[in-house]
Order: C-alpha cells, then sequence, then structure tokens
C-alpha cells in the first residue's frame, strides 16, 4: 500500500509542477499581452489627440498676439478722443478673445494656461495704468507705445511659453 502511494506521489507532483510552472507562464503571458495592448491603446490615443494639441496651441499663440498691445493698438482705432472710452473698448477686445479662446485650456497644460492668464491680466492691467495718466485716446495710445517699446509685453513671455510646450510636445 505504501508503494501505491509513493507511486501515485510520484506520478502528482511532477504534474503538479509543470501544471504550476504552465499556470504561471501563461499568467505572465497574459499579463503582458495585456501591458501591450494597454500600451498600443494610449500610444493610439495620444496619436489622435495631437493634433487637437497643437490646434490649441496654435490658438492660443494666436490669441497671445492678437492681445499683444503693440499691435492691439494698431488694429484697433479709438471710438472718440474719450480715454475710458478707449479703454473700455480695449478690455472688451480683449475679453472677447478670451472667451473666444477659453475651451482651448482642457488641451493644454496648467502651467500653459496660468501663463496665458497671466499675459491677459497683465495687459489689462497695463492698459488701466497707463489710462489713469492720460488725457485722450491718443495719448493713452501713445503712452501704451511708449511703455511698451522699452521692455517685453507679457504675451511674448507666454507665447515664449507656448512654444516650448510644443517643443516638448514633438
Amino acid at each position: 500500500m505504501e508503494d501505491k502511494i509513493l507511486e501515485s506521489i510520484a506520478y502528482i507532483l511532477p504534474a503538479a509542477v509543470t501544471g504550476f510552472v504552465a499556470y504561471y507562464m501563461f499568467n505572465g503571458f497574459i499579463n503582458n499581452k495585456n501591458t501591450e495592448k494597454k500600451l498600443e491603446l494610449l500610444a493610439q490615443q495620444k496619436k489622435e489627440a495631437l493634433p487637437i494639441k497643437l490646434q490649441a496651441y496654435e490658438r492660443l499663440l494666436l490669441f497671445c498676439d492678437r492681445i499683444n498691445p503693440i499691435k492691439m493698438l494698431m488694429r484697433v482705432p479709438p471710438i472718440s478722443t474719450n480715454t475710458n472710452d478707449y479703454l473700455q473698448l480695449l478690455i472688451a477686445n480683449i475679453e472677447q478673445e478670451f472667451e473666444h479662446n477659453l475651451v482651448q485650456q482642457i488641451y493644454i497644460s496648467e502651467d500653459a494656461w496660468t501663463a496665458i492668464y497671466a499675459a491677459k491680466n497683465a495687459v489689462i492691467n497695463k492698459l488701466k495704468q497707463v489710462a489713469e495718466n492720460a488725457t485722450s485716446a491718443n495719448d493713452l495710445r501713445e503712452n501704451v507705445l511708449i511703455d511698451y517699446s522699452k521692455s517685453v509685453p507679457p504675451t511674448e513671455t507666454a507665447i515664449d511659453f507656448i512654444k516650448n510646450e510644443v517643443k516638448k510636445l514633438l
């Protein structure tokens, strides 16, 4: 009887070891295939999302260019000689451009959006600051142009940030 038990163990033990080895090998193989499929899907999603992200960065770069004070003053003429009226027109123009591009923030990085938002606010604050000392709309234009000819507009900083972000994507 002991011989039969030993003989059974001699047959069962190699079969059990072979079964465990096969289980772990197939389990590892299946996990590896699942990981590969996930990586392929992720790569496909990134490939499909890249054009949308690039388009968002393009639109926000254009936004920064359009609210660049020097370019905006050339594009938006005063509606009257009143400084406050012109200031409100410029701010409304900036806000309209911003609202038009607001949804793009879901496609770009948090830091890029912060840079763009900060540039927008810096331009508005600077326009308000210069408007306090201006006597007319044309005086406001001249003072802003003179002020920004001495320093780099915050929109240029945001544009540089956007360019660096796009380089990272590509």
